[in-house]
């Protein structure tokens, strides 16, 4: 069955506007997107089908139906999961310790798209899984789903613009002397690991900003904003700054008090790519990461 997608209704300014530049320039409907709904659904103005040609005139409803592409070869797994916001575009889901987000070599069922392709499946719902951030495994906190793909787009949009805040807390070794400060330095793969990430010249630009939230004899809690989203950049930064995380094994933290690294995907803002309304949502710190705050 084909999905509504989108609907827009035309302006006075949009007057004479050819449909395609409209859709592409103001809508930010991607080329790749206006030819699947061109041969696998129906682009429709005031109830016709049109092609992308057609020159708009004030007060035309424009609307796109499409069908969903296949969810991939991905099996359907029930768990729990807890949904803290939901929408046609959006899908916010608050992720436990020791999820992994998406099949991998060494983790090939139970992850958080096996989980989400059933919740879809339960509901007579056919999507494609488009998480819009990963985190790792043992990270928890809120992640973002994008329930469509021209949403995925928008949200690819907003994070290569630096619009869309994440906003991360940590508790790490050590004291952190400075009260805030920015972090820019390269991250790459570290050559003797396929895991393992580190500062590194020939790296990816990585910016991270932090803010000191409590100190104590011999740890500190900071909050974090991401710039970039490198593969493990906020552990790989911490511990450049010589303040790895607690039960950060990997980059050089204990696992003596916590056996993950003490990091929280505490607060998500971005503008609705629907509605243009500004979206926040804060997710509390789980109880294990609590019992080692300073």
């Amino acid at each position: 069955m084909d999905q509504v997608l989108l609907q827009f209704t035309a302006r006075e300014t949009d007057e004479g506007r050819f449909l395609r530049d409209f859709l592409q320039r103001s809508k930010g409907i991607s080329r790749r997107l206006l030819i699947r709904a061109k041969y696998s659904g129906d682009i429709q103005v005031n109830g016709e089908t049109v092609y992308v040609t057609y020159k708009l005139k004030a007060g035309d409803v424009i609307t796109i139906t499409l069908d969903e592409e296949e969810s991939e070869t991905l099996a359907p797994e029930p768990m729990p999961l807890d949904i803290r916001y939901e929408d046609d575009d959006v899908l916010l889901i608050a992720k436990p310790a020791g999820l992994v987000v998406h099949p991998t070599g060494m983790h090939l069922s139970g992850t958080l798209a096996n989980g989400v392709v059933a919740y879809w499946q339960s509901k007579g719902e056919n999507r494609k899984f488009r998480p819009v951030s990963r985190l790792d495994r043992d990270t928890t906190g809120l992640i973002l789903i994008a329930q469509n793909q021209w949403a995925h787009d928008q949200f690819s949009r907003m994070q290569k613009e630096r619009t869309m805040k994440r906003t991360y807390q940590a508790v790490v070794h050590g004291v952190v002397e400075a009260d805030e400060g920015v972090i820019h330095a390269p991250i790459g793969r570290k050559e003797t690991s396929i895991i393992e990430r580190e500062v590194r010249e020939d790296g990816q630009e990585a910016i991270t900003h932090y803010k000191v939230l409590a100190r104590g004899d011999d740890r500190t809690l900071v909050q974090l904003q991401l710039e970039t989203g490198r593969t493990h950049q906020i552990r790989v930064h911490m511990a450049y700054l010589g303040h790895p995380l607690l039960g950060d094994d990997l980059y050089g933290g204990s696992m003596e008090e916590l056996e993950r690294q003490a990091l929280h995907a505490y607060r998500l803002e971005f503008v609705h790519p629907r509605t243009g309304e500004q979206m926040e949502f804060v997710e509390a710190m789980p109880e294990d990461m609590v019992r080692v705050l300073p």
